[in-house]
């Protein structure tokens, strides 16, 4: 081969090098993302169902609250008007 020939693959291998490096680099940071998004979705597995409890005890408390204040008492309009 001639000096130019050798020089134009090794530009080109070069060139294949930095792409195969650059490629590597993005997959591995897709995978450190995967695994960041995968423990987040752990952590919302566990806190989900805790979640769920105290919305169901702030909806019972709500609810108690309100049944035992007059101001959300139903009245009885059609027994007062005659």
């Amino acid at each position: 081969m001639m000096n130019a020939d050798m020089d134009a693959v090794d530009a080109e291998n070069q060139v294949e090098l930095e792409e195969k490096t650059r490629l590597i680099y993005q997959v591995l940071e897709l995978q450190h993302t995967l695994e960041d998004l995968s423990a987040r979705v752990d952590t919302v597995k566990e806190e989900n169902p805790k979640l769920k409890s105290e919305n169901q005890v702030l909806g019972q408390y709500i609810q108690n609250l309100t049944s035992a204040s007059s101001v959300f008492q139903t009245t009885d309009t059609e027994g007062k008007i005659k």
